[in-house]
Formats: C-alpha cells, sequence, structure tokens
C-alpha cells in the first residue's frame, strides 16, 4: 500500500513536511509513504496546456498520484488559507475533470504552523477543493501548532495526543484505501 505525501510547503526545513515523516512512522504494517518532492516543479497552471501538451512538473505530478493508493496531504497556512503552489498543483490533478488523478482516490489532509491553531483553516480549504475535484475525502483533521516546539528528537511528535491523532488518520486513510473485500475480511 503506497501514500503519496505531498507537504504543501516549499521551505526546507518546512514543518509540513516533518509532519508527512511523522506520518510515516505512524502508518500500519504493510503501508510505506513516499514522499513527493517535487512540488516547486509544478508550472502554473494554464489550460493552454493542459491534455496532451502538460508540462513535465503537472505530468509527474499526476502520475505519482496514479501510481499512489492513497494521498496524505500535509499543509500550512497562508494568510488563512491554502499556500499557492499546493493550490495549483491540485488544479493540474483535477484535469482532465471527469477522469483526473485523484477522482475516488482516498485523501487525508493535515497541517502544522508556527501558530497556535494548527493550520485549521488551510485544512478545510483543501479538502473542500478535494471534494470538489471528486477524491474520496477524509473528514479527520490533525492541527498541529506551535510546529516549531512539536517533534521529538527522532522526528515524531512529542504530544502523545497528538501522535495517538496522527496514527488515527493514517490508519483510516490505509483503510480506506483497502479493496472492499479485504477490509470486509478484516
Amino acid at each position: 500500500m503506497r501514500v503519496l505525501g505531498i507537504s504543501g510547503s516549499l521551505r526546507r526545513d518546512s514543518h509540513n513536511t516533518r509532519l508527512l515523516r511523522a506520518a510515516a512512522f505512524e502508518l500500519p504494517p504493510g503501508a510505506e509513504l513516499e514522499l513527493y518532492e517535487q512540488l516547486a516543479a509544478v508550472e502554473p497552471y494554464s489550460e493552454d496546456h493542459d491534455g496532451d501538451s502538460s508540462p513535465p512538473g503537472a505530468t509527474a505530478l499526476r502520475t505519482a498520484i496514479t501510481r499512489a493508493d492513497a494521498l496524505l496531504i500535509a499543509t500550512p497556512e497562508y494568510n488563512s488559507s491554502i499556500p499557492g503552489q499546493l493550490k495549483n498543483a491540485l488544479d493540474w490533478a483535477s484535469r482532465p475533470y471527469a477522469t483526473n488523478a485523484l477522482r475516488a482516490k482516498p485523501a487525508a489532509v493535515i497541517g502544522a504552523s508556527s501558530g497556535i491553531f494548527g493550520a485549521v483553516w488551510a485544512q478545510a480549504e483543501v479538502r473542500k477543493v478535494l471534494g470538489a475535484i471528486g477524491a474520496q475525502v477524509l473528514e479527520d483533521e490533525v492541527p498541529v501548532g506551535q510546529a516549531h516546539g512539536a517533534f521529538a528528537a527522532d522526528g515524531s511528535l512529542a504530544d502523545p495526543r497528538l501522535r495517538e491523532l496522527l496514527a488515527g488518520t493514517v490508519a483510516n486513510l490505509v483503510d480506506a484505501a483497502r479493496p472492499a473485500e479485504v477490509v470486509e475480511a478484516a
């Protein structure tokens, strides 16, 4: 089971990239997290370049999403909303609408911020966009506030309550991505 992790932050020492790495610790057995590290390479969306002539960054993103069984997005909050590059990537992934890479794909959104609220508004906005695209969006929320002090030395979340919340979210995501007959047998 492959979970594709996308951090909405382009910053080298991103709290949200750290949060995805912490999520990898919490994945159930048999699941692995692949961190998508090419978000900055996704070109600005233009319908003029959509379809067969999509640019390489957008094509690579769509391919990575298609290959994954589920999607885990960690988003910061910029001006009370979604970072522009993350929204741009979701716009590319949403095309062509009827057969896009996110159609019926299980997806969860988590977030970290240096403030106390843990990017809850941005998480809600990303879930809304994913739902409009046609993803199978989990309503789970993992708000990691004051992220500069939220991680233990090993990279996991220091707060046991947050670690449990993250573990529950990734377990729900993996369950959502399992074929129905496997879930019924469990």
